[in-house]
């Protein structure tokens, strides 16, 4: 789960490079109740007043042996945390290298798509030809943020599958 701008870019020093009300309330919704998965440069990128993230379990991977901030579970593989999960949903947020280490594991990509430019220093994950897309919202076109940035959410599927 990302939000990326047209040119595939996520994040500029540490942190989102737009405002995107929206998208985070989407965020909220979609891992409300499960767990999220990141990684721990993620973790220190988020707020401090959000760490961790509120209503869901908060697995952060790092191989830092004594590193422990409270209310993160600290797992040291993806199978820790997919274990750790006991069935809730899991959305993995970040960073890159987790997001390709666990691809393959995915049910579906959820991608917010900003129909904009901007500088950064992190770029999307590149999404294999096997995922297509399976649900746009809107179904074509843009919506129109408050901040005046046009976004839609996008759900990959891998091909053949159900969406």
């Amino acid at each position: 789960m990302w939000a990326q701008s047209r040119n595939r870019i996520i994040g500029r020093d540490g942190v989102l490079p737009w405002r995107l009300p929206e998208d985070l309330a989407h965020f909220r919704n979609l891992t409300a109740g499960g767990c999220v998965v990141m990684g721990r440069r993620t973790w220190e990128s988020l707020p401090e007043s959000f760490r961790p993230l509120p209503g869901r379990t908060n697995f952060v991977l790092t191989r830092r042996a004594e590193w422990g901030p409270p209310g993160a579970v600290v797992v040291r593989t993806l199978e820790d945390a997919f274990d750790g999960a006991d069935g809730r949903p899991i959305a993995v947020i970040g960073g890159l290298e987790v997001f390709e280490a666990s691809m393959h594991r995915a049910d579906s990509l959820e991608v917010t798509e900003i129909n904009a430019d901007f500088a950064g220093d992190t770029e999307a994950p590149k999404i294999p030809s096997q995922w297509v897309v399976g649900v746009a919202d809107p179904r074509s076109g843009w919506h129109r943020s408050a901040t005046g940035l046009e976004y839609r959410f996008l759900r990959y599927i891998k091909a053949g599958a159900e969406g």
